[in-house]
Protein backbone atom coordinates (compact mmCIF):
# COMPACT_ATOMS: atom_id res chain seq x y z
CA UNK A 1 0.00 0.00 0.00
CA UNK A 2 1.24 3.49 -1.12
CA UNK A 3 -0.30 6.64 -0.11
CA UNK A 4 0.54 9.45 -2.40
CA UNK A 5 -0.01 13.71 -1.74
CA UNK A 6 -0.02 15.85 -4.04
CA UNK A 7 0.52 19.93 -4.08
CA UNK A 8 1.42 22.76 -5.40
CA UNK A 9 -1.58 23.13 -7.57
CA UNK A 10 -3.34 26.91 -8.09
CA UNK A 11 -4.60 29.72 -9.96
CA UNK A 12 -2.18 30.80 -12.63
CA UNK A 13 -2.42 33.31 -15.56
CA UNK A 14 -1.57 31.82 -19.63
CA UNK A 15 2.18 31.92 -20.26
CA UNK A 16 2.96 31.34 -16.57
CA UNK A 17 4.69 28.17 -14.49
CA UNK A 18 3.16 26.05 -11.56
CA UNK A 19 5.67 22.79 -10.03
CA UNK A 20 3.79 19.93 -8.87
CA UNK A 21 4.93 17.72 -6.29
CA UNK A 22 3.92 14.42 -5.14
CA UNK A 23 5.04 12.62 -1.98
CA UNK A 24 4.66 9.18 -1.78
CA UNK A 25 4.95 6.93 1.45
CA UNK A 26 4.73 3.33 2.42
CA UNK A 27 5.72 1.00 -1.18
CA UNK A 28 9.23 1.24 -1.86
CA UNK A 29 9.06 4.69 -4.34
CA UNK A 30 12.27 3.77 -6.02
CA UNK A 31 11.10 0.61 -7.42
CA UNK A 32 7.82 1.61 -9.29
CA UNK A 33 7.59 4.30 -11.85
CA UNK A 34 5.88 7.23 -11.50
CA UNK A 35 3.25 9.35 -13.35
CA UNK A 36 1.04 12.26 -14.13
CA UNK A 37 -2.49 12.39 -15.21
CA UNK A 38 -4.94 15.30 -15.25
CA UNK A 39 -8.33 15.56 -15.76
CA UNK A 40 -10.02 18.70 -17.63
CA UNK A 41 -13.50 19.54 -16.74
CA UNK A 42 -16.35 17.65 -18.22
CA UNK A 43 -13.57 15.26 -19.89
CA UNK A 44 -11.56 12.00 -19.15
CA UNK A 45 -8.43 11.69 -17.83
CA UNK A 46 -5.46 11.75 -19.91
CA UNK A 47 -2.15 10.73 -19.52
CA UNK A 48 0.42 13.51 -19.38
CA UNK A 49 3.98 12.21 -18.31
CA UNK A 50 5.59 9.10 -16.95
CA UNK A 51 8.92 8.63 -15.56
CA UNK A 52 10.83 5.32 -14.39
CA UNK A 53 12.51 3.97 -11.50
CA UNK A 54 15.47 5.05 -13.39
CA UNK A 55 14.64 8.55 -14.62
CA UNK A 56 13.41 7.77 -18.55
CA UNK A 57 10.51 9.38 -19.31
CA UNK A 58 7.54 9.28 -21.81
CA UNK A 59 5.44 12.72 -22.66
CA UNK A 60 1.90 12.90 -23.71
CA UNK A 61 2.22 15.15 -26.82
CA UNK A 62 0.00 18.45 -24.98
CA UNK A 63 3.21 18.02 -22.50
CA UNK A 64 6.24 18.13 -25.00
CA UNK A 65 8.38 20.95 -24.80
CA UNK A 66 6.49 22.30 -21.81
CA UNK A 67 6.54 19.91 -18.60
CA UNK A 68 8.82 18.18 -17.35
CA UNK A 69 8.63 15.31 -15.47
CA UNK A 70 11.10 14.32 -12.44
CA UNK A 71 12.23 12.44 -9.64
CA UNK A 72 14.01 12.64 -6.01
CA UNK A 73 13.86 8.94 -5.00
CA UNK A 74 16.25 10.10 -1.72
CA UNK A 75 13.11 12.32 -1.06
CA UNK A 76 10.02 9.72 -2.12
CA UNK A 77 8.58 12.79 -4.61
CA UNK A 78 8.25 13.37 -7.98
CA UNK A 79 7.64 16.56 -9.62
CA UNK A 80 5.99 17.98 -12.42
CA UNK A 81 7.30 21.39 -13.32
CA UNK A 82 5.20 23.07 -15.91
CA UNK A 83 6.08 26.25 -17.99
CA UNK A 84 4.44 28.28 -20.54
CA UNK A 85 0.78 27.05 -19.22
CA UNK A 86 -2.07 27.37 -21.63
CA UNK A 87 -5.53 27.84 -20.71
CA UNK A 88 -6.40 24.40 -21.92
CA UNK A 89 -3.58 23.08 -19.09
CA UNK A 90 -6.75 23.48 -16.47
CA UNK A 91 -7.17 20.12 -14.89
CA UNK A 92 -7.35 18.00 -11.64
CA UNK A 93 -3.78 16.62 -11.94
CA UNK A 94 -2.75 13.14 -10.28
CA UNK A 95 0.15 11.64 -9.12
CA UNK A 96 0.36 7.96 -10.01
CA UNK A 97 2.36 5.10 -9.22
CA UNK A 98 2.89 2.27 -11.81
CA UNK A 99 3.95 -1.25 -12.19
CA UNK A 100 5.67 -0.03 -15.55
CA UNK A 101 6.26 2.90 -17.63
CA UNK A 102 3.27 2.97 -19.40
CA UNK A 103 0.86 5.79 -20.68
CA UNK A 104 -2.49 4.28 -20.45
CA UNK A 105 -4.05 4.12 -16.61
CA UNK A 106 -3.53 0.15 -17.09
CA UNK A 107 -0.35 -0.60 -14.80
CA UNK A 108 -1.29 2.36 -12.18
CA UNK A 109 -1.06 0.77 -8.68
CA UNK A 110 -2.19 3.81 -6.80
CA UNK A 111 -3.91 7.48 -7.08
CA UNK A 112 -3.08 10.98 -5.35
CA UNK A 113 -6.46 13.20 -4.72
CA UNK A 114 -5.57 15.01 -6.81
CA UNK A 115 -4.63 18.94 -7.21
CA UNK A 116 -6.14 21.77 -9.17
CA UNK A 117 -4.45 23.98 -11.72
CA UNK A 118 -6.59 26.55 -13.15
CA UNK A 119 -5.12 28.60 -15.68
CA UNK A 120 -6.85 31.92 -16.94
CA UNK A 121 -6.22 33.67 -20.47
Amino acid sequence: QVQLVESGGGLVQAGGSLRLSCAASGRSFHNYAMAWFRQPPGKEREFVATISPFGGTVYADSAKGRFTISRDNGKNTVYLEMNNLKPEDTAEYYCAQSASVDTTARSVLSWGQGTQVTVSS
